[in-house]
């Protein structure tokens, strides 16, 4: 902090790190009840969407769907096959990599945790318009919308 700056609170990395703890907490709220974590909803959620589309992803590109590490999105999917949510299918094409598809619970699941995850979201991000948000955010996070 430069001479004369404020406290802690002044300080927008700070800030962020407060805010995201309590949106993290908010999120693990709603999940609990599902027996999810945070990190198995997105993994779950980008497999159902993926899925939806009419793809079969394997599991690097969920990873980077996600933005999450391969090696840990692999030990989360292996989770997720556990619980009976997604199965892991090897790739004709190339006999190490595993092809995700969600189960029949993993579909009903899913959409379930995605409503809740967007009520929390919706409740949370509230006091600033969602555009305003979303456009923050995404250039925050350097991807996404083209007005960076």
């Amino acid at each position: 902090m430069s001479e004369g700056a404020g406290g802690p609170g002044d300080q927008p990395g700070f800030l962020l790190w407060r805010v995201t703890l309590r949106w993290q907490r908010e999120i693990a709220a709603v999940l609990a009840p599902l027996d999810l974590t945070h990190v198995q909803f997105v993994l779950l959620a980008c497999t159902f969407w993926l899925n939806d589309q009419g793809l079969t992803p394997n599991q690097a590109t969920v990873a980077e769907q996600a933005g999450t590490d391969v090696k840990m999105t692999s030990q989360v999917i292996r989770t997720l096959e556990a619980k009976g949510l997604v199965t892991r299918e090897v790739d004709p094409a190339d006999t190490r990599a595993r092809r995700l598809r969600v189960t029949a619970a993993g579909a009903d699941l899913a959409p379930r945790a995605m409503a809740a995850v967007e009520a929390a979201d919706a409740a949370f991000f509230d006091p600033v318009a969602r555009p305003d948000a979303v456009s923050m955010l995404s250039k925050l996070a350097r991807f996404g919308h083209s007005d960076r």
